[in-house]
């Protein structure tokens, strides 16, 4: 072991060796150098292929229109809505306005149920839904009266005068609870200027009464009429309180051809690709 240090203490040795090791790393410098450069040209040229691959996924040919109304055929074949009679424009109207009210933060936070009453329907038939979108469900079908001088049988006169007795198509949103003349009862506020924002100074609230009932229908061929509220029956308003209080949306449809509103407004698709799309499978999008 003592010769072996000895020898490479010798300074000529010990250059020897630095000169080996040097040589050494310069016939493979130029080697390790290529071999680097070839990952790096891999790298980046896998990148953009990736990115390429992205960027057909998010922008797949669908427009955010198109996104939005297989939302809402998701929920209305889901919950079965057409064997109930409601009209998928009527059903597409509410559903619009209620992303525009909660853009608005008109709606609670919490709130994932729509209340659709369709005035263009015979009052005989159950024209009051109430759906629950987040579970595509239909909560309840049921019947609704509309106001006394807005016809008999077919509502086609609306007003938002007070003292008219007719009911005011439009936007509603839910609001508390009170008791009453009619008993256990729901207050209204009407969102669309001109057309039922009058609606908290007509008393228009949700309310039981004895004239919405099948008995009704056979005794006078339609259901009896309101002062302009949507009542309902006694055996449901319970049920139809509890499912819409605390800032629900309440959409009035009619035939009242010159009704406009804001909420109707269409611009709120272009960000449902990014905040609500992802509740529709790939799959069920229609083929372009």
């Amino acid at each position: 072991m003592l010769n072996i240090i000895r020898i490479f203490d010798i300074p000529t040795q010990h250059n020897l060796f630095i000169y080996c090791k040097l040589e050494y790393m310069r016939k493979h410098f130029w080697w390790i150098c290529c071999v680097f450069l070839m990952l790096c040209v891999t790298a980046i040229s896998w990148a953009p292929a990736e990115g390429k691959k992205v960027t057909a996924t998010t922008k797949s040919g669908y427009s955010a229109k198109e996104l939005f109304n297989e939302y809402v055929n998701s929920i209305y074949q889901a919950a079965s809505l057409n064997q109930t009679g409601l009209n998928q424009q009527v059903f597409e109207k509410a559903l619009t306005g209620y992303f525009n009210l909660k853009a608005a933060n008109k709606l609670s936070k919490n709130s994932g149920v729509i209340t659709m009453v369709d005035f263009t329907k015979s009052s005989r038939e159950k024209r009051m839904w109430i759906v629950d979108i987040l579970n595509k469900k239909l909560l309840l079908n049921t019947w609704v009266a509309h106001g006394q001088g807005s016809g008999g049988d077919m509502a086609d006169h609306f007003s938002n005068t007070n003292e008219s007795h007719q009911s005011s198509v439009g936007f509603y949103v839910t609001d508390d609870i009170y008791f009453g003349k009619h008993g256990r009862s729901l207050r209204l506020d009407g969102m669309d200027e001109g057309f039922n924002s009058a609606a908290r100074n007509r008393a228009i609230v949700v309310h039981a009464a004895d004239y919405v009932s099948q008995g009704a229908i056979s005794q006078l061929g339609r259901l009896g009429r309101s002062h302009g509220c949507p009542a309902v029956s006694p055996e449901v308003i319970d049920m139809v309180i509890n499912n819409i209080k605390g800032k629900t949306l309440l959409f009035i449809n009619g035939s009242e051809s010159n009704y406009t509103s804001k909420y109707l407004n269409d611009a709120f698709e272009s960000n449902f690709m990014l905040n609500t799309a992802s509740t529709v499978s790939a799959d069920s999008l229609p083929k372009i």
